[in-house]
């Protein structure tokens, strides 16, 4: 028996109503690569939605700018030319097949071993 059912009721409507939550189709430690622009990197953190400063979010064109109500990610980036850190929603990533390392300086502080296509997290950075 419910003790009070206005209580349940509006929980349960609140609920209902609240958006759907996008779950990460990635995980740490991944290597994924950019949908839209020349570049790849290995994941190091994952916010469940967006988790940038709005500065950061209106410089991004408005015909490309992504929804912020989905998982976004920490990349340790690589391109032609350069190592760089970057942070990508969701919609703009792919999984990359490639079997093949990044080069990024920083992954030897974070991970361990490159195997089967993806890194593992060193020990002391495990929860």
């Amino acid at each position: 028996m419910i003790d009070r059912p206005e209580t349940f009721a509006s929980d349960v409507a609140a609920a209902l109503l609240a958006p759907a939550v996008a779950h990460a189709r990635f995980t740490i430690g991944d290597v994924v690569r950019h949908r839209l622009f020349d570049f790849r990197g290995v994941i190091f953190d994952v916010d469940p939605v967006f988790a940038n400063s709005e500065e950061w979010y209106d410089a991004i064109p408005a015909e490309i700018r992504p929804d912020k109500d989905q998982p976004f990610y920490h990349l340790l980036a690589e391109n032609g030319e350069s190592s760089f850190v970057a942070y990508v929603s969701q919609q703009n990533l792919l999984a990359d097949d490639s079997e093949e390392p990044v080069d990024h300086p920083a992954i030897s502080g974070l991970f361990d071993a490159f195997a089967d296509g993806r890194y593992r997290l060193k020990r002391e950075h495990r929860h």
